[in-house]
């Protein structure tokens, strides 16, 4: 491993941790937002570094689709145990139940949109002043826009015209009373660099993340796995592929890829080779050109 690949890394954590530790001073009450995925968990590992020997000095907050993964719900309640953290769970089936929100309906019905007013309400609840996210620019065109400290209005909405000026890094978190920040503190990492770290760090991911038999059926030009959530439509065959999954959500719209990437090792030499984005097999960023932008600008993550 080379001298500067150390330094390339060690330099990306650096910043990201003082990014963290911006958020802390700058902000009242802020969360992590954790969705048991890799770019959420690397960020509680820097924070973790960030506030090092004292344990973390905010909670983490899932926005929980009732549509999940079982081994990523365990994976976020052993971390919880293991970190001695709060978590705050905001409910897309609360808000259903409540009115707030109206369940999509059909074969490719998915809960990510509802995912929106669960996180608004969560945030005006709990006082939330900033909500720090694992979002990062080379994910997707809409990421490629945000700053390190992302302003939304006191609607909860996501204006790209009017961010924040960051030269040298000076991030200003000051805002009105009802409005809130999200603070992205890996945004210059791309997938690569976050894998390099995870092996590097030697930091512990869902078992998804690595190839695996599941039973998956083939839809929207990618391996949706098979659960109790997902509308067989007939004529589909259900098969069982030795797959992975590059990127964690909601089940029914997160597609795995056929793989034999099964360590930390063969899964950052596969990704090397890779010429797809990682969210290239979430069906719902292929409902429109703009779909991400548009749930951005509602206030999604």
């Amino acid at each position: 491993m080379s001298k500067y690949y150390l330094n390339y890394l060690d330099e990306l954590e650096s910043e990201a941790i003082y990014i963290l530790r911006e958020v802390w001073a700058q902000f009242q009450n802020p969360v992590i937002l954790f969705s048991g995925g890799k770019d959420s968990i690397v960020v509680t590992h820097l924070a973790k570094k960030a506030f090092f020997p004292s344990k973390i000095p905010f909670p983490l907050m899932h926005v929980d689709t009732g549509h999940n993964f079982l081994e990523t719900i365990q994976f976020r309640d052993d971390l919880i145990t293991e970190l001695g953290l709060q978590l705050i769970v905001g409910s897309v089936q609360d808000s259903i139940d409540q009115g707030r929100v109206a369940e999509e309906r059909g074969k490719n019905a998915t809960r990510n949109a509802l995912q929106i007013t669960t996180l608004l309400d969560a945030i005006e609840r709990h006082k939330v002043d900033c909500a720090i996210g694992g979002g990062r620019r080379d994910e997707e065109k809409a990421r490629a826009k945000e700053r390190f400290f992302s302003h939304r209005d006191d609607f909860g909405q996501w204006d790209p015209k009017n961010q924040r000026p960051e030269l040298w890094n000076i991030l200003n978190g000051k805002h009105f009373e009802g409005e809130h920040f999200r603070a992205f503190p890996i945004s210059n990492w791309t997938e690569m660099d976050v894998w390099n770290y995870i092996l590097r760090e030697n930091i512990s991911i869902p078992s998804l993340y690595f190839a695996h038999q599941r039973k998956v059926v083939w839809r929207s030009n990618s391996w949706i796995p098979i659960s109790d959530h997902l509308l067989l439509e007939d004529g589909e065959e259900v098969f069982e592929k030795k797959i992975r999954f590059r990127t964690l959500g909601d089940i029914t719209i997160t597609g795995g890829i056929e793989s034999d990437a099964d360590s930390l090792e063969k899964i950052v030499q596969e990704v090397s080779a890779m010429k797809q984005t990682e969210r290239g097999n979430r069906s719902d960023d292929k409902r429109s050109e703009s779909a991400m932008e548009d749930r951005k600008r509602q206030g999604y993550f």
